[in-house]
């Protein structure tokens, strides 16, 4: 079974069929919407044959749907159809879960995806349990506002790495993992990393999204509208405004094509 991975960003979104090894890359941004990666992605993976598909999703995912919409895409996400839209089964989940899928070397571990905010989940006798540590509250805020992207912009470098540290302290000693790996394109500003931590890379998300498809199914049972509200509720309290800068991918994404070729 051939098993296509999609790692979708807020400004890229990468794809890599099992069995190849050069990824390919297109561009996203704030307008990007699920008819537009569906339309991309079917041209980006031209000359590539696919059984399955496997999504990586910047935003809580819930029994394999969207339960709110990404922060730095466009719209539309929650209620899409994407098995009708790509021809075939579709499997997604957060994108932090499916990077610490693919990191898993055994044991417990406990993941955690130092981005925009505070990616979390842990894996266990290889069970994912995709989790949203970041929306706990630490300090004065939660983990996310201290160790994501704003608290390295607040506080400084050298702080933002002192609160990662701490928080990696407190949920070690919550979840009691035999390891942690730190991913996430954050991961490369420290210059040491906490005890117990080893660092991750973001292509080991594509090896989580090949890895969805050799356990027990993960829609098995019906979502509870609860759930839901109260994800959107907690996200919403966080929104980041949109810009249609170019800086930050703003307008009509490009003809799907690989960067830098």
């Amino acid at each position: 079974m051939k098993v296509l991975s999609i790692d979708i960003g807020g400004t890229h979104v990468k794809i890599l069929l099992s069995g190849e090894n050069e990824p390919r890359k297109m561009a996203s941004g704030t307008t990007f919407t699920p008819a537009q990666l569906v339309k991309d992605v079917t041209l980006l993976a031209k000359g590539w044959k696919f059984d399955v598909v496997s999504i990586g999703f910047p935003a809580p995912v819930h029994n394999n749907l969207p339960v709110a919409e990404p922060f730095n895409l466009g719209g539309g996400w929650i209620d899409f159809n994407y098995e009708k839209a790509f021809g075939c089964p579709v499997k997604m989940i957060n994108d932090a879960a499916m990077q610490a899928l693919g990191s898993y070397k055994g044991g417990k571990m406990l993941f955690l995806g130092l981005g925009t905010g505070l990616g979390s989940a842990v894996v266990a006798d290889n069970a994912l349990l995709p989790l949203e540590l970041g929306h706990l509250p630490f300090k004065k805020k939660t983990f996310e506002d201290y160790v994501g992207i704003r608290g390295l912009e607040k506080n400084g470098k050298k702080r933002w790495t002192q609160h990662i540290f701490e928080a990696v302290e407190l949920l070690t000693a919550a979840i009691l993992p035999d390891y942690v790996v730190l991913g996430g394109g954050n991961v490369k500003k420290l210059k040491t990393l906490p005890p117990a931590c080893v660092a991750g890379s973001n292509a080991n998300a594509f090896e989580g999204g090949f890895r969805m498809w050799e356990g027990p199914a993960d829609r098995l049972t019906t979502p509870n509208p609860a759930v839901h509200k109260a994800s959107r509720a907690s996200r919403a309290s966080k929104a980041i405004p949109k810009t249609t800068s170019a800086k930050r991918g703003g307008g009509k994404p490009p003809r799907p094509k690989e960067i830098g070729k």
